[in-house]
């Protein structure tokens, strides 16, 4: 077997990158390629991967109930009106990255998040637009032609911590590309998943 792919004890054969840690399984099998419905997970999702930044994805899943816990559930109303306070109560909470500059990305893409709501109607239907219908390419890139637009277009509206490479990572996370790899048990229950999405979006 490839080392694209990796076949686990229960006989189910996973991504090569997820190893055998309970909690990477169940994200990857439930969630890793899965669209969400709502526009705040579509949120947590870029304040997440720009947390990992510099870290282990598996380490910011282990404290991910925490982030939810200093975020409010990463309400994007309730976390574009953070403030000092806020980010001091956070520099305190070991049970998340205690990175300032990443807390105060947070609250400042929480405010962009709403003007983009305000215009676009809702997160589900602006990232939609970068959604990308290609086959597995063989191996699992950096960053994209999408995830370079996306990024470009995200910066120059004011977001933090989405460069590039952060922004393919969050774009295979929710499912705006299919990168379960050729042979993964779950690819297709991903694709289906992202079908079902888009024609919920029309």
């Amino acid at each position: 077997m490839s080392d694209l792919l990796r076949r686990h004890a229960d006989g189910k054969t996973r991504c090569g990158w997820c190893s055998d840690d309970p909690v990477y399984v169940a994200y990857h099998d439930r969630e890793w390629g899965f669209p969400p419905r709502l526009d705040r997970r579509l949120f947590e999702k870029v304040c997440l991967e720009g947390f990992q930044a510099g870290l282990s994805w598996l380490t910011i899943l282990k404290k991910r109930a925490n982030f939810r816990a200093a975020f409010e559930d990463f309400e994007i109303e309730r976390v574009a009106r953070f403030g000092k306070r806020d980010v001091t109560r956070m520099l305190r909470d070991a049970g998340i990255v205690r990175n300032r500059a990443k807390i105060e990305s947070a609250m400042t893409n929480a405010r962009r998040a709403l003007e983009l709501i305000e215009e676009r109607g809702s997160l589900l239907r602006y990232f939609a637009d970068y959604r990308v219908e290609r086959p597995f390419g063989g191996s699992w890139e950096a960053e994209s032609v999408e995830s370079k637009a996306l990024s470009k277009d995200l910066k120059k509206r004011g977001w933090n911590f989405v460069g590039p490479t952060t922004m393919y990572a969050f774009m295979q996370a929710v499912g705006l590309i299919n990168d379960h790899a050729e042979g993964c048990d779950f690819r297709a229950a991903a694709e289906r998943a992202r079908r079902t999405a888009a024609a919920r979006r029309g």
